[in-house]
């Protein structure tokens, strides 16, 4: 059901093409130097406004074929279609769960929740339009059925609308995926780096016309790279990096590729994979086109448990020492993390994970003190896409006692991926359309967000953010950064949860007289 969602501020403006909202930003400044602590209390009078327009939007994966990027298809297709199919638990029908804009609620005020996706004008996801790139040829039906994720009776009914979906030839570089992936490269780009990103920036272009679409987002979803090398005058600067794919320098892997061709298009790029694509030459370059780009890695599963149990233990004074998360899994994913180069990008993506919340507490940790953190991955074929993980958290309590909490997860890995995909391109999409300038300046002095979109840190493992800026990975402050600049939107406050409205008696009095007023002027049809 479509909600009717209306802001009664003379802060908030409504025209056919923008809303428009005031907005106090109160934050803080404080500097530490020592035992003294200087903090200042700051406030920007802004404006922020949401382009109501909603674009035809496609979405291009590199790694299509692929058991997310087959899935992902799949998924649009059946909930598109309304499809349901029977499961020895009965009939099952397609739906969006796991996914923060589509089964996620956001709370207004009182008791009244409405749905994530409908605070803002937002794509539907039956509108998004689906293309992509893969080293292997199987069209999406063959690689859904590959894939062994979804039951076969719903494969049954997609596979006449997959048939046809068939993935461009991707690039294929041996020295950056694990030897075990070769057998799968039968659709693979030839010629030069140079010539190779022309024409990926070919398709780009033709798919953008072809499906009428207004606005192109790619993203990756293939295999985990090892890490390469960043490199004075190969990879440092916009500069040397547009050098280097003329000279087919060999330390330009094919997801920094692929950013480079997409950020020349104009389009957001969002990297799903650990590797470390975008390389200082792609930030720059990303800067100058004022594009978006985001990323690191799907955050799934047991890092998305470890950002808020780590959380939890140090906010509440305890002191987490010990951190060992083992899992296994035996899809494609997993067979080429079996390789050392690539589980290296994987572990570096897991481990950091604490980070910042370690360095929060000085009461429990001393300057560089970390928990010993140890990731293991291991391939094992049967299991397929049933994931299976195993986290053991050691803590110091008082007295020099210690706590330990085990955590065993089995978890379909390409079920939970999906929904984060879907998220990253609709959220990427949606804050593409909002600006922001101070209330004082011209209409013309309106900016958009920075170029890395630090705002998708909720669902990165890794998240990418702007040069000099802090890493966040809490999951309850990515996710209340999303929704308070949502909230922002509409000239809302953010949901502090200090709630005296209904803890003071003279504002519960006057609250509870402003509701009845409200209430009585929507049943008069106001």
């Amino acid at each position: 059901m479509k909600l009717d969602i209306t802001v009664d501020s003379a802060n908030v403006k409504y025209t056919p093409n923008y809303i428009e909202a005031k907005y106090d930003y109160q934050y803080n400044s404080a500097v530490k130097d020592g035992s003294r602590i200087l903090v200042t209390p700051k406030s920007e009078k802004l404006v922020l406004r949401t382009t109501r327009k909603v674009p035809r939007l496609g979405v291009m994966l590199v790694g299509w074929g692929g058991n997310n990027g087959s899935t992902f298809t799949a998924a649009v297709i059946a909930n598109r279609l309304g499809l349901s199919w029977p499961t020895k638990k009965g009939m099952q029908k397609a739906n969006w769960f796991g996914s923060l804009t589509q089964a996620s609620t956001v709370r207004l005020g009182d008791d009244v929740y409405v749905p994530f996706s409908q605070l803002l004008p937002m794509v539907h996801p039956d509108d998004i339009v689906i293309d992509g790139w893969d080293i292997s040829s199987r069209n999406i039906a063959e690689a859904m059925e590959r894939a062994q994720v979804l039951e076969p009776a719903l494969q049954e009914q997609l596979k006449p609308h997959m048939r046809n979906m068939k993935p461009r030839p991707s690039m294929y570089f041996p020295d950056y995926i694990a030897a075990n992936q070769k057998t799968r490269a039968d659709n693979v780009l030839i010629g030069s780096k140079l010539e190779q990103v022309e024409k990926i920036k070919l398709d780009i272009e033709q798919f953008k016309k072809q499906s009428n679409v207004d606005t192109v987002i790619v993203l990756w979803t293939a295999n985990t790279e090892c890490f390469s090398s960043v490199m004075e005058g190969v990879n440092d600067t916009y500069e040397n990096i547009k050098k280097s794919i003329a000279l087919d320098h060999p330390e330009l892997s094919p997801s920094t590729l692929f950013a480079y061709a997409s950020i020349a298009c104009g389009c957001t790029y969002i990297n799903g994979s650990p590797q470390n694509t975008f390389v200082p030459g792609i930030i720059e370059f990303a800067e100058r086109q004022g594009v978006f780009i985001a990323g690191d890695d799907f955050k799934s599963g047991q890092t998305k448990i470890k950002s808020v149990l780590v959380d939890f233990l140090v906010g509440a004074g305890i002191k987490p020492v010990s951190i060992v998360s083992y899992n296994h899994l035996g899809n494609n994913d997993g067979k080429n993390l079996s390789a050392p180069k690539q589980f290296r990008s994987k572990e570096i993506s897991k481990s950091n994970v604490v980070d910042d919340m370690v360095e929060s507490n000085e009461i429990l940790y001393k300057p560089g003190e970390k928990p010993d953190h140890v990731v293991v991955i291991k391939y094992v074929p049967y299991v397929g896409d049933s994931k299976r993980a195993l986290d053991e958290y050691t803590s110091e309590i008082m007295m020099g006692g210690t706590n330990t909490i085990v955590i065993h997860n089995t978890c379909e890995d390409s079920l939970l991926a999906t929904p984060i995909i879907l998220d990253l391109v609709l959220l990427a999409e949606l804050f593409s359309r909002i600006k922001i300038k101070r209330e004082n300046w011209s209409d013309e002095e309106y900016t958009g967000f920075h170029s890395v979109l630090s705002l998708l840190s909720y669902l990165c493992k890794a998240p990418l953010v702007p040069p000099g800026t802090p890493v966040v990975n809490a999951l309850a402050k990515q996710r209340a950064a999303i929704e308070n600049v949502m909230k922002a939107c509409l000239g809302l406050p953010p949901d502090n949860n200090m709630t005296l409205e209904h803890k003071v008696p003279f504002l519960m009095a006057s609250h509870f007289k402003e509701r009845k007023d409200k209430e009585l002027k929507l049943d008069n049809g106001h």
